[in-house]
């Protein structure tokens, strides 16, 4: 039986959203002109992604911080691979902020340079699943999964957008020497959002009052986000990609420690093995728990 997802696009061993993807970006990739204050956001899907927009998007647009400026983050911060309003990236002003799901070697190579900052939102791959699971049964243009189970092995196999996520993190850490890049855990954006705000605008260097700063991480708590619908890609989910229910939301729960209200103990023994054996030799903090210190 042939398991090739329809609405995967494989390109150089890597699984992009068919519907989506521009391929005259990804194809030309490797000499795509980049400058040297562009910041690239790099996260596996399903790892606070959105979220992450919306910090940087208050971090570097004063009229986004104090709202008198309706742009909404994909605009602010596009999809580099999926340009989905297709933008023209070259008359964008500097400094552009790209989001992306691309692995290390799919990058333009000007990202070797090291002035580009990149930052690197990881999340544990246990709610990465659970997330992604769910979202794939709510978003009208991804594949529906009928259990966890099926799932799983799904997304340890690497059929999904993003391909595998210990290849993803992996690869991306290994070759951290080459790129200017600072790792965060969504988790620890998660239990201490102004301190992680406060890590973003070092790396970055950006000077940011206090004001400013309290001003961030206000409109980036999760139930704030959830309200704002430059922030939660409501218009996007409306009118151009579609849900299978009304009421299904883009940002769903954003919680930390999901994961055990569906793994079995058998899937999440499975999967601890296959975590044990891939993550041995990287040494990146991961909270698998919200009460974990």
């Amino acid at each position: 039986m042939d398991h090739k997802k329809e609405y995967l696009l494989n390109f150089k061993g890597y699984n992009f959203e068919r519907s989506l993807v521009k391929m005259n970006i990804v194809e030309n990739m490797d000499d795509y002109e980049i400058r040297d204050d562009d910041v690239f956001l790099i996260t596996f899907p399903k790892s606070g992604t959105i979220w992450t927009q919306q910090i940087l998007s208050l971090i570097y647009f004063e009229g986004h911080r104090n709202r008198t400026e309706n742009v909404q983050t994909i605009d602010r911060m596009p999809f580099f691979e999926y340009n989905n309003h297709n933008l023209d990236f070259a008359k964008m002003p500097s400094p552009r902020i790209f989001t992306s799901h691309l692995p290390y070697y799919l990058v333009p190579k000007g990202l070797k340079n090291k002035k580009i900052k990149i930052l690197y939102i990881y999340r544990n791959p246990k709610d990465v699943l659970t997330s992604y699971f769910h979202f794939t049964n709510l978003m009208a243009n991804l594949e529906a999964e009928n259990s966890m189970e099926s799932f799983l092995q799904t997304f340890l196999d690497g059929r999904v957008v993003g391909s595998c996520w210990f290849d993803h993190i992996r690869g991306w850490y290994e070759h951290r020497h080459d790129f200017n890049i600072m790792f965060l855990s969504y988790e620890d954006m998660k239990k201490d959002l102004r301190s992680s705000v406060l890590k973003i605008c070092s790396f970055l260097e950006k000077k940011l009052s206090d004001e400013d700063v309290d001003a961030v991480v206000r409109q980036s708590t999760f139930q704030n986000m959830k309200s704002d619908p430059r922030a939660n890609y409501e218009d996007i989910i409306k009118n151009e990609i579609g849900t299978r229910n009304e009421e299904g939301k883009f940002l769903r729960k954003g919680t930390i420690g999901d994961w055990k209200h569906h793994l079995t103990v058998e899937q999440n023994e499975k999967f601890d093995k296959i975590f044990y054996k891939n993550m041995k030799n990287i040494p990146l903090k991961f909270i698998w728990d919200i009460n974990e210190e």
